[in-house]
């Protein structure tokens, strides 16, 4: 009831009614002036040719504006975690009002900043477009993860500075090509990434956002995290008895939140962690979750290569 309220309210205060996916959206009284058509996930839509007012709903979004030099008014947090990318420093954030979470944005607060431009995720967010296009033009990128370099470039491309967000993929894809050559034994070396979340422990794939980081630097990847026979490669679940399969030459780990951290204080104190091979030697690392994890966009990929830089030529 809460969404239809707002999406009426912002429909009525702009004198549009709802628009209907994949149809090109303009809103009026939000793109006066110059614009641009954007393709997208939900289909081609009029936004700013120098947008000023933006709301992100996906931590990826929040990295790529604040990467490109673009403050959003807006942004949604994540769930668990309840947090933006603070490895951008807090007075990057300062201003940035709470939007709701990634999964269930807040349209009153949006509609309350009168963005001219929201950036979210058709996998996250397509049941809310036709509301968020209402209050603003509204750009989605279809897929989160495994998609993270086209979805930079689209974004920024909606932002206005395409041409700048190429050059900083290209300037990362560089760094992480050259960090490998120097290793010199990069693909013989078997990084393990393991992630605690609620209830679960994951290991992560090479279709996974710090998985295509690693693969960028030729690093490898233990046999079981190549995920060789699943459908998805994202990532797969590890029972706390079956805790030995995360073994590798290196083992980055994180938790989603502070339940999950406890219950990695947990497993890691158990006798089955303490005999992993990487343990024992030492390797073992714990590392950001919203670096490696949530931030999903070229200001985190480059973190995740100075932790690399930082652990692994020690």
């Amino acid at each position: 009831m809460r969404r239809l309220a707002a999406a009426l309210t912002a429909a009525l205060a702009l004198g549009v009614g709802l628009t209907a996916c994949g149809e090109s959206d303009p809103v009026a009284g939000t793109t006066t002036g110059e614009t641009r058509e954007i393709t997208h996930a939900m289909g081609t839509t009029k936004v700013p040719a120098e947008p000023k007012r933006v709301v992100v709903l996906d931590t990826d979004k929040i990295d790529t504006a604040l990467s490109l030099g673009v403050t959003p008014v807006g942004a949604a947090t994540a769930g668990e975690a309840r947090s933006w990318p603070t490895y951008f420093g807090e007075d990057k954030l300062a201003g940035i009002k709470e939007v709701g979470v990634l999964t269930e944005p807040d349209l009153e607060a949006i509609n309350a900043l009168k963005p001219d431009l929201i950036l979210g995720s058709k996998f996250r967010q397509e049941k809310f477009y036709d509301e968020l296009a209402a209050i603003a033009p509204t750009v989605f990128t279809e897929k989160v993860g495994i998609t993270w370099k086209e979805n930079f470039l689209l974004d920024g491309k909606a932002l206005g500075k395409e041409q700048q967000a190429k050059d900083l993929l290209t300037t990362y894809e560089t760094r992480a090509k050259e960090f490998g050559t120097k290793l010199g034994d990069a693909a013989n070396r078997k990084i393990s990434i393991v992630r605690f979340v609620p209830g679960n422990i994951r290991v992560y794939g090479p279709d996974s956002f710090s998985g295509i980081v690693i693969g960028d630097t030729g690093l490898g990847r233990p046999e079981r995290q190549q995920l060789a026979n699943k459908e998805d490669k994202r990532f797969d679940l590890v029972s706390p008895e079956r805790v030995n399969e995360v073994d590798g030459d290196v083992i980055f780990v994180t938790a989603y939140g502070e339940k999950a951290a406890g219950e990695q204080a947990k497993v890691t104190a158990g006798s089955l962690w303490k005999g992993l091979s990487a343990v024992k030697a030492g390797k073992t690392y714990v590392v950001s979750d919203e670096i490696w994890m949530t931030g999903i966009g070229v200001g985190a990929a480059n973190k995740i290569l100075d932790d690399l830089q930082k652990y692994l030529t020690a």
